[in-house]
């Protein structure tokens, strides 16, 4: 089905279609709806349920054991396995593989991380560190780019990779205590994001993403969102100094998607079950452990790689990804020592925003990436 594009609606036709991406032509595929998620539900308490599955320590290891009672029931215990997951999901990935190599004894061939979440810069102290204008720069500026209808690859993002990481980051140390410093950002960013000049000088060089998803349509009243900043709706409340409103994106889709699964599970695999579906638990989210950092997954993931030479790693994004910006897996994987064959890590980046690929090219591009990764030709 049609989802993440501008124009999508929640009344949409939920009408399923054939995959033309799918794997399943290459390989079996075994979904988990972690426990809240989905028709998946916890048999205990909501205090048992809390601990046992809602902080990130217990329910990597839970999902881990489905993982190996899988494998055991069904006999799989010597069949390749890969391990993927997308935004949340792909910061379980590595810490899932990880456990499954030490903890319970299973070799993983390969890890695929869509969109993931790896490291969290953006939450760590913005108004001393740069690492959050940093890592969201790219993004914006690709984003820009499709504006002006500019193709997006390597190439033409290495200008702005390259000023991020060098002549931004030390200019953003130096501060507002240094006009020129200040007035070069301002310039730079002007340039790389197509915002109001005005606006840039306001902040500093220092752009926000939810004021960059307002103030790049401000004036036709419009809101981006944060999955693909070029799909927009309008702003419920445009005079709110505090931009009250959901996701272009994420309020378009959970209707259909949600109605398109519920009508496959009951009519047509014939599973009666009771209960909603939740395509996006926020009940999950309020009760989750919190002050818990989503930290370790690029240890895991270092670790996970050192262990076994032979195992190959895709991260794959959407230039326009504001939520999980491709820049952050840019970094992660620079700093990583190189173990064995250099190309076995691999990123790539597509056109489109955090689920890329429902654009028909960077769907096809991606499968093609999946495919290396499983080592079919």
């Amino acid at each position: 089905m049609q989802f993440g594009a501008q124009g999508d609606s929640p009344s949409d036709s939920s009408r399923l279609v054939d995959n033309p991406g799918t794997w399943l032509d290459v390989t079996d595929m075994v979904f988990i709806d972690p426990v809240g998620t989905g028709f998946s539900r916890s048999l205990v308490d909501k205090d048992k349920t809390k601990k046992r599955f809602y902080s990130i320590k217990p329910d990597i290891e839970y999902l881990s054991r489905i993982v190996y009672d899988w494998l055991l029931k069904n006999g799989r215990m010597a069949s390749p396995k890969y391990v993927a997951g997308e935004s949340y999901g792909g910061y379980r990935v590595p810490r899932i593989t990880y456990f499954l190599q030490t903890q319970l004894g299973v070799g993983v061939n390969g890890m695929v991380m869509v969109s993931p979440y790896l490291e969290p810069p953006m939450d760590q102290a913005p108004n001393f560190s740069p690492m959050t204008w940093v890592t969201t720069l790219p993004s914006m500026a690709a984003a820009n780019y499709e504006r002006q209808g500019k193709p997006l690859s390597p190439a033409q993002m290495k200008d702005v990779e390259d000023y991020a990481r060098g002549e931004f980051v030390s200019d953003l140390m130096k501060g507002r205590r240094d006009p020129e410093a200040v007035n070069r950002l301002v310039g730079k960013v002007t340039g790389y994001t197509g915002l109001d000049p005005a606006f840039v000088k306001r902040s500093g060089g220092r752009i926000d993403i939810r004021a960059f998803l307002r103030e790049l349509y401000r004036d036709t009243g419009k809101i981006g969102s944060v999955y693909d900043s070029n799909v927009t709706q309008d702003d419920p409340f445009p005079w709110s100094p505090d931009g009250q409103r959901g996701d272009p994106i994420l309020d378009a889709i959970i209707a259909p998607t949600t109605s398109a699964m519920v009508d496959f599970d009951t009519r047509v695999v014939g599973w009666k079950v009771e209960g909603r579906f939740n395509a996006l638990s926020y009940d999950v989210g309020e009760n989750w452990e919190k002050g818990v950092e989503l930290t370790e997954a690029t240890t895991d993931l270092r670790q996970a790689i050192a262990a076994d030479p032979k195992m190959k790693v895709l991260i794959a994004h959407g230039y326009d990804d504001l939520s999980c910006p491709y820049f952050v897996s840019r970094l992660v994987i620079d700093q990583m020592p190189v173990s064995g064959d250099p190309g076995r890590v691999k990123l790539s980046i597509y056109p489109g925003g955090h689920m890329f690929y429902s654009r028909a090219a960077s769907q096809a591009a991606f499968r093609a990436d999946v495919l290396q990764v499983f080592g079919v030709k």
